[in-house]
């Protein structure tokens, strides 16, 4: 099961689809607020209740989570509640739930992003996070994929449009949080980082490949927040090594 980043929705995978789908049952599905996921939950929203849904429904029984940032949370949340699903888990620049502070970097987004919101500069938005997650600091423009940022900016504007009136809607949130938790993850576990992305994220992966016993840890000297985006050839060779193993 692909579980896709903050700043994206199941769109995020196109690139390596058909090389994954050619021998492995694959599921991508877009986090409710995402893509096509626009129906407000009832009660507070609960990403990890809604993949376990989609997985029962399927009659999944055994599933090996591939998380981006937000979707990695989302995975390791999953292990965490139903520790007997999950075979491997692989976290690409872990994030969401998993960060345990507010870095410089993460910050410095954060005040960006939420400037544009409230001057309702939908555009300005999109850039923030453009600049922050799919540039990565200090990175120059012409090094970035133009693809892959145009693919960003719509999937990141979607998500914007989707949740424009969910302000007021609660979350609910695992107590204590994962990061306080990586200890009891069984699952073989591969944590994959590209050097060129926020300090948060660094720090996200060091403690999450410290904390979850026998993690084993990828570094991509070339690549910033979206691994699997910049290098996705590479990224289904990861999968499928890790598929063997677990």
């Amino acid at each position: 099961m692909l579980l896709h980043a903050g700043v994206a929705d199941r769109r995020m995978w196109e690139a390596l689809w058909t090389a994954l789908t050619v021998d492995l049952d694959v599921l991508r599905l877009d986090l409710r607020g995402f893509g096509e996921s626009i129906t407000r939950p009832a009660g507070p929203l609960c990403q990890v209740d809604d993949v376990l849904d989609t997985l029962d429904e399927l009659e999944v029984r055994h599933a090996h989570l591939v998380g981006a940032s937000l979707g990695a949370g989302v995975a390791v949340e999953v292990a965490l509640t139903r520790p007997d699903l999950v075979s491997s888990l692989l976290l690409s620049a872990p994030g969401g739930s998993l960060i345990a502070d507010l870095t410089p970097h993460l910050c410095a987004f954060i005040a960006a992003e939420r400037s544009a919101l409230d001057q309702e500069d939908l555009d300005g938005a999109v850039e923030a996070n453009l600049t922050w997650w799919v540039d990565g600091p200090g990175r120059r423009l012409d090094n970035v994929d133009p693809q892959v940022r145009d693919l960003v900016r719509r999937m990141q504007r979607r998500a914007f449009e989707v949740t424009a009136d969910w302000d007021d809607l609660p979350e609910t949130e695992l107590d204590p949080p994962p990061f306080e938790r990586l200890s009891e993850i069984s699952a073989p576990t591969l944590v994959l980082v590209g050097a060129l992305d926020l300090d948060a994220i660094q720090d996200t992966a060091h403690r999450v490949s410290d904390g979850i016993p026998d993690a084993h840890r990828v570094d991509w000297p070339d690549t910033a927040h979206l691994p699997s985006m910049e290098r996705p050839d590479d990224f289904v060779a990861l999968v499928r090594d890790l598929v063997a193993v677990g």
